[in-house]
């Protein structure tokens, strides 16, 4: 299934179906965090929670692909993600966008 950022697909006519989302809300085990917390001392990317969002974004487009999937939808328009923490350990990431069949 086509997951596109834009507006329109070139040489594709659609009718919009609505919209659809894949939400995600992941944590690192306490090993991490702390791992985390003594790299915030030195500075410097925390790889393990750049992984971490690395593999809700990847989690979050497969739940979009499934939601578009089920709707009867051919692609995705006007994908876009948001995220948020929610405490000091955990992001959440939600992919969005319009579903759409081909005509």
């Amino acid at each position: 299934m086509l997951i596109t950022t834009t507006e329109a697909i070139p040489g594709k006519e659609y009718e919009v179906i609505g919209e659809v989302f894949g939400l995600t809300t992941q944590s690192k085990n306490v090993f991490k965090n702390i791992g985390a917390n003594l790299k915030n001392i030195v500075g410097g990317e925390i790889k393990a929670y750049t992984e971490m969002l690395e593999e809700s974004r990847e989690k979050a487009i497969e739940r979009l692909k499934q939601n578009a999937k089920d709707m009867g939808a051919d692609a995705v328009v006007m994908m876009r993600f948001d995220s948020g923490s929610i405490g000091t350990d955990m992001q959440s990431v939600a992919a969005y966008g319009t579903a759409v069949k081909y005509k």
